[in-house]
């Protein structure tokens, strides 16, 4: 486990709280990322605003950013404790024709 500090949405319209919370290990197909940079996008915004009925609070907020592998659960093998990544919203099935070319990141299950 470990400790660092996030910004927390705690209800629709309620302002930012940012606070120290513990970080498990990560489980198996997880990466645990050391967050270097992270922004407040407009999807996050719109989380804050309560247009996404489905979010479930307290949430995190800051899915786009950049960062170092910090630990990896089980079974994941594209990344490794140490390596520099770039977080985002996208899903990866890895196995349309999108996910397995090399130049693209626009998976079709997000449509």
């Amino acid at each position: 486990v470990i400790r660092c500090r996030a910004a927390i949405a705690w209800a629709v319209g309620k302002p930012l709280s940012v606070e120290e919370i513990e970080v498990a290990p990560p489980k198996a197909r997880e990466v645990r990322v050391k967050i270097v940079a992270t922004g407040i996008c407009h999807t996050d915004d719109h989380v804050i605003e309560g247009t996404f009925p489905d979010i479930e609070f307290p949430v995190i907020l800051g899915h786009e950013g950049a960062g170092i592998v910090e630990s990896i659960g089980e079974g994941v093998t594209s990344v490794k404790p140490g390596d520099k990544v770039i977080l985002f919203g996208l899903p990866h099935c890895g196995e349309c024709s999108f996910c397995l070319n090399p130049d693209s990141n626009y998976c079709l299950k997000s449509q």
